[in-house]
């Protein structure tokens, strides 16, 4: 089982963004089947945010997990910048979390952003003093640059790094992701599955986030799917599915993925990838598909993009 800082999680974890709504609508008592299915399934490791729906998320993911909640890994992430432009502190934050959720304890909290008004010591010191009370088990940061997360782990401990990461996002490779290991620093990897795309979604349906998105535009989306059918060959190859192979190369890279859905048939085609080997010579061929930065459009659209560490300049 990997490890994050001093938690021990399942190979895959949940990510709960997609059950309020982001992908298009979303059906709370469908999401909550499907979350306790995922407990079924051996998943113990699960993502929440703030942000997720204006809190909705958190309340969700409480009310499914209750029951559970001992054997279980709960994350959640706060940016200092909430829904309508007010700002927080991470104690608020953090207080506002432990009532949505329903828990006396969160197992790993991160900062979700780095705010740009406020220096990332001062963030981390703050999750640091909350750690210290017990009120959360660890601390995380999401989307760092490598010099923020030095900065950040010198602070106060850093367990986990969360960034995107799968094929088509592969940019942390060049010095975010070895800065992590170096500072032995667990990497979990948000949207494995390319948001989707890389299992396959190129139209996002309407009111489904993505929509908005540079890489789901219909010219991203032509460029972007002739990569895509090296994934589709070697699924072919293999008898198993695209996302099935996405997953399992982001697993083969040392990452815990947290793909999410409504859905239980997909949760299980997911979690089947943990039994998935890829051999070097067919990671070496997606890879070679996917080079690092030629995915075609911005992963975010532009505001979204100013606190992303490409878009930083860090070298």
């Amino acid at each position: 089982m990997p490890r994050i800082g001093k938690l021990e999680v399942s190979r895959q974890g949940f990510g709960g963004m997609g059950l309020s709504s982001v992908y298009g609508r979303a059906d709370d008592a469908e999401s909550i089947t499907t979350l306790h299915r995922a407990i079924d399934l051996g998943i113990t490791f699960f993502d929440t945010a703030t942000g997720y729906g204006a809190g909705h998320n958190e309340e969700l993911l409480g009310r499914a997990v209750r029951d559970n909640r001992d054997k279980l890994v709960i994350a959640s992430k706060f940016t200092h910048r909430q829904n309508g432009g007010d700002t927080v502190t991470a104690r608020d934050a953090v207080e506002a979390s432990l009532k949505r959720l329903g828990v006396d304890h969160i197992d790993l909290y991160y900062l979700h952003r780095i705010d740009p008004d406020v220096a990332v010591e001062e963030s981390i010191g703050q999750l640091g003093e909350l750690a210290d009370e017990g009120k959360i088990g660890a601390v995380g940061i999401s989307e760092a640059s490598a010099d923020e997360l030095r900065r950040a782990h010198a602070t106060h401990p850093i367990a986990a790094l969360q960034s995107e990461y799968s094929l088509w996002t592969r940019e942390v490779e060049d010095a975010i992701l070895p800065t992590a290991r170096e500072l032995g620093i667990g990497f979990v990897a948000y949207s494995p599955l390319g948001r989707g795309f890389l299992a396959g979604i190129s139209t996002p349906e309407e009111g489904d986030r993505r929509s908005i998105h540079p890489r789901f535009r219909a010219e991203a989306v032509e460029a972007n799917a002739r990569r895509r059918q090296v994934i589709e060959s070697v699924a072919a190859r293999l008898g198993v599915t695209p996302a099935q192979v996405s997953l399992a190369w982001v697993i083969a890279k040392g990452a815990v993925p947290i793909p999410g859905t409504r859905r239980i048939a997909h949760l299980e085609s997911n979690w089947a990838a943990n039994d998935i080997v890829l051999d070097a010579p067919t990671i070496a061929a997606l890879e070679n598909a996917f080079p690092r930065g030629t995915t075609v459009g911005d992963r975010y659209p532009a505001e979204q993009m100013k606190l992303i560490p490409e878009a930083k300049a860090y070298a």
